[in-house]
């Protein structure tokens, strides 16, 4: 008899930042996140800060510079997908928080619809789904 298989839930990006605490401003603030944990609570080096579902973990050391996708190949500069169903009203409480946006709430040329947007490291997570396939008429 097979085992069933086991589910996974969620799954978490792990960006080395240059500031924990200016890391979790700019996630609470313009993206609406919580810090879920900080480590130690004053002058964090390690933090998981997320919103529903997302979550991203964050560290920091003094000898270690981010480098983020857009840093080491910028025609590929998605660090994170954030996956979610109305990218129209995500962007649009971002906009009332406050954030640039690196590219606009757009259908992009892979099948998606959604935006980006530039932390203060250079990390760029896209918000957005995939577009719905439109079927051939008979």
């Amino acid at each position: 008899m097979q085992n069933p298989r086991a589910n996974t839930q969620a799954i978490s990006p792990f960006f080395i930042v240059g500031n924990v605490d200016r890391t979790i401003a700019f996630c609470c603030d313009k993206l609406g996140f919580e810090a879920r944990l900080r480590e130690p609570d004053q002058d964090p080096f390690f933090a998981i800060i997320g919103r529903d579902g997302a979550q991203i973990f964050v560290k920091s050391h003094p000898d270690v510079k981010p480098v983020p996708n857009p840093a080491r190949h910028p025609f590929m500069r998605w660090d994170a997908f954030v996956y979610t169903t109305d990218p129209d009203a995500l962007a649009a409480e971002f906009t009332d928080n406050g954030a640039a946006f690196s590219r606009p709430l757009e259908d992009t040329h892979d099948g998606l619809c959604g935006f980006e947007i530039c932390d203060p490291d250079g990390y760029v997570p896209f918000f957005g789904h995939p577009k719905a396939k439109t079927q051939p008429s008979p």
